[in-house]
């Protein structure tokens, strides 16, 4: 196992835990969060079932392993569009003490799985093959993702009194949603820039994270937290501090999408949400 994904899979550990602490003190799983006609069980019933499925994966180089593994892929051929909501809704009815029991066993085993893949080695997945890096790398971001949804709507019943302080550890969504900015312009039908971007984010820690060539003429700067919600669709555009120098940049803000599927509906702007309540 490398330092790399032992970081990765510490980072996604302390994420779970936190999530984890903040479900079993509301004991709230049927209050409705952003995602629509997702309750607080849904959300933790796809955190897990994807886990469990990331574990089929990795052990999809062995007989029985590859057999599960092709059901799965079968089932998402049969219904593209809708089998992962399905999967969600199907374990979120679980009893609370059953979701939490296969919650924990699901990130037990994927963390047992992803340190034992030989070194060098990618597994299976719905878009290109994954090194145990980068997978350890998206489930920190779908979990970091799912929690915020999950905490606002704590916070809107009063069940946590504020959304968790930002921290570091979003680094690693941060880079998901640098790599994926050409796929965020594939899925929505147009022709990805030529040119590389400059990205500087002020992390939460008060440094500053870059990538792509300093003489850049597009360019994309702000808020970490900003870039990261705003690439995970978990707010709109109009309510975050980034600011984009060029046409190619500000396009991208308005498109970009670091999970794989079809176009998401991203977040409505609170600033229209607000006009229109006064109205």
């Amino acid at each position: 196992m490398s330092d790399v994904l032992d970081g990765v899979l510490a980072d996604l550990a302390t994420e779970s835990d936190q999530l984890r602490a903040a479900v079993l003190a509301a004991d709230a799983w049927d209050t409705a969060t952003p995602a629509e006609g997702w309750t607080v069980a849904t959300q933790v019933a796809h955190l897990l079932w994807t886990d469990e499925v990331a574990t089929l994966a990795a052990h999809a180089d062995t007989p029985e392993g590859k057999e599960a593994w092709d059901a799965v892929v079968l089932q998402a051929l049969e219904d593209p569009t809708g089998f992962v909501d399905a999967s969600a809704h199907e374990v979120a009815a679980l009893a609370p003490g059953d979701l939490v029991a296969r919650w924990d066993a699901a990130h037990a085993g994927l963390v047992e799985a992803l340190r034992s893949r030989p070194a060098g080695t990618k597994m299976p997945w719905f878009g290109p093959p994954m090194s145990p890096t980068s997978m350890a790398t998206a489930r920190f971001m779908e979990t970091w993702a799912h929690a915020l949804d999950v905490y606002e709507a704590l916070v809107a019943t009063g069940s946590i009194e504020a959304l968790p302080a930002p921290t570091d550890r979003i680094q690693h969504v941060a880079h998901i949603g640098v790599r994926t900015r050409d796929f965020a312009f594939v899925t929505n039908e147009l022709d990805p820039p030529a040119e590389e971007f400059r990205i500087e984010l002020t992390a939460p820690g008060g440094d500053t994270w870059t990538w792509g060539p300093d003489d850049a003429s597009q360019r994309v700067s702000g808020p970490a937290h900003d870039f990261c919600a705003l690439v995970t669709q978990r707010v709109h555009r109009d309510d975050t501090d980034l600011v984009a120098t060029g046409a190619d940049a500000e396009q991208w803000l308005a498109i970009a999408q670091c999970f794989a599927g079809p176009p998401g509906g991203g977040r409505v702007s609170m600033s229209s949400t607000t006009e229109g309540e006064d109205a």
